[in-house]
């Protein structure tokens, strides 16, 4: 407990120093020692400890006139040396460093570890152990598939510089192999798996292509197909999660009043519509396009959902749990 107490007085210490340089360097005019104190919540007297720190140890300009403090403009000043983050915000850091490297082991590895190494080193000077830190995270992402990362980085960079892509596909559902221009519009993360969003020049549409199938990646000269923004939400965002295009369709579900604890508060489209029933149930209403992700998503409930509409989308789902059921009755 000792040891615990130490830190968070460090820590506090710390984070002072960079909130009283943060508040000083904002202003243009002088600031009363009783209005810092207020604002930083603590004693004039460490107020002046603070400053006297900063002005010793950091080389801070900081004056004192007009019956306040301020921090006078100064070219050969730069900042405080490793103090551009708070201890809140490097946690911060690092627990991003812990998603994407849990979630894309092989993704930005350098550049990741490099950042990384920097904020060790800050949160060592401040006594805090980013290793304990880290192993509070814990990132769990099943389905998660492999792509070769310098796929990745070649989308990317069509993506943001605006050219076109020459890419190899494989397609599971028809297991056959193609070779495409397209137009890359955005690199999306989705349930632990990047999309690329893209106008595809041999089918003259928008279409989805999934990382892990493209075989390779060739970043063209020529520049891509711009799509407006509002045409990529309309065209993406209408349809039933991964799959796009404009909604068809409005399922009906109802959940049993158990499962309807977890399925009131999920959120399985932007345009859904729910409502508890007298009985407990939960009834929701959701528009879709292609019902191949939904059917899997009403699967994961059964036997506490039943599709009550449309009548197609209900025979997907019953033709689904007969043909599981079947493979046991074997």
């Amino acid at each position: 407990m000792a040891a615990f107490d130490s830190s968070a007085r460090f820590m506090s210490k710390f984070d002072r120093i960079y909130e009283l340089h943060d508040l000083l360097k904002a202003r243009r005019t002088p600031i009363s020692l009783a209005d810092l104190a207020d604002r930083l919540e603590c004693s004039e007297a460490t107020i002046k400890r603070t400053i006297r720190k900063l002005r010793d140890e950091f080389d801070a300009p900081i004056s004192s006139r007009e019956g306040g403090y301020l921090l006078e403009k100064n070219s050969e000043y730069q900042e405080l040396p490793g103090l551009w983050f708070n201890s809140s915000e490097l946690y911060a850091l690092l627990a991003m460093h812990r998603l994407l490297e849990q979630s894309d082991p092989g993704l930005f590895r350098d550049k990741l570890s490099a950042l990384k190494n920097r904020i060790d080193r800050i949160l060592s000077s401040q006594g805090l152990d980013s290793a304990r830190a880290l192993d509070r995270f814990r990132i769990l992402g099943p389905g998660f598939r492999t792509y070769a990362v310098d796929n990745f980085r070649r989308a990317a960079d069509g993506v943001l510089r605006r050219l076109r892509l020459e890419i190899s596909y494989h397609s599971r559902s028809q297991d056959h192999q193609s070779e495409r221009e397209v137009s890359p519009q955005r690199l999306i993360h989705y349930r632990g798996n990047w999309y690329l969003d893209a106008w595809c020049h041999l089918s003259g549409g928008l279409r989805v292509f999934a990382l892990d199938r493209i075989r390779q990646v060739r970043l063209l000269e020529e520049k891509a197909r711009e799509i407006p923004a509002t045409e990529l939400d309309s065209h993406f965002g209408q349809g039933y999660g991964i799959f796009a295009g404009p909604a068809s369709a409005t399922a009906v579900l109802h959940f049993s009043p158990l499962q309807a604890r977890w399925a009131a508060e999920e959120s399985w489209h932007p345009a859904q519509e729910g409502r508890m029933l007298p009985d407990g149930s939960y009834e929701l209403r959701l528009p879709y396009s292609d019902p191949t992700e939904l059917t899997q998503d009403i699967l994961r409930y059964s036997p506490g959902v039943e599709v009550k509409g449309p009548p197609e989308l209900r025979r997907r789902v019953a033709r689904c749990l007969r043909d599981a059921l079947a493979q046991y009755e074997k």
